[in-house]
């Protein structure tokens, strides 16, 4: 059975293209969508996707991941700097998972610098723009593959 990953998206990312695209740049939430399904089908993964911009059903989603994959790509946008309900979440499913994200993080406002999920990813993708989502999933693949 092929590794199978869910990939969480959380606020506004269904904005993306028209939301600040200097910033988040051009690419849709969808175009995103097609390019990291098509690398998981070359990657040899299963890969589902949500988007969400309400907080419960992100936190309810992440619940849903036990015993249904195998990891996650997630990025959680806003939910990122002020959930813990979405970090409680992540603790009591402990399915690995990398975070992503479009922008670099750490080089925005002072509230964008802090994660509340980066202490108990695998790891962190940040500032790639679309790229990051590849790159997260690439990087999962390989760490669960090594296991």
């Amino acid at each position: 059975m092929p590794p199978r990953i869910a990939v969480l998206n959380g606020p506004n990312l269904n904005l993306l293209g028209e939301r600040e695209p200097e910033i988040y740049g051009r690419t849709s939430l969808a175009d995103i969508e097609r390019m990291t399904k098509e690398r998981a089908r070359v990657l040899g993964v299963e890969c589902t996707w949500i988007q969400t911009n309400h907080e419960g059903e992100l936190v309810e989603a992440i619940q849903g991941l036990k015993g249904q994959a195998d990891g996650a790509v997630i990025n959680a946008a806003a939910f990122t700097h002020t959930s813990l309900a979405v970090r409680d979440a992540l603790l009591a499913v402990r399915v690995p998972f990398v975070e992503v994200h479009l922008s670099n993080i750490f080089g925005r406002e002072p509230e964008r610098r802090r994660s509340l999920l980066a202490d108990l990813a695998v790891g962190v993708v940040t500032g790639f723009g679309a790229d990051s989502y590849r790159l997260g999933l690439e990087g999962l693949v390989s760490r669960l593959k090594s296991r």
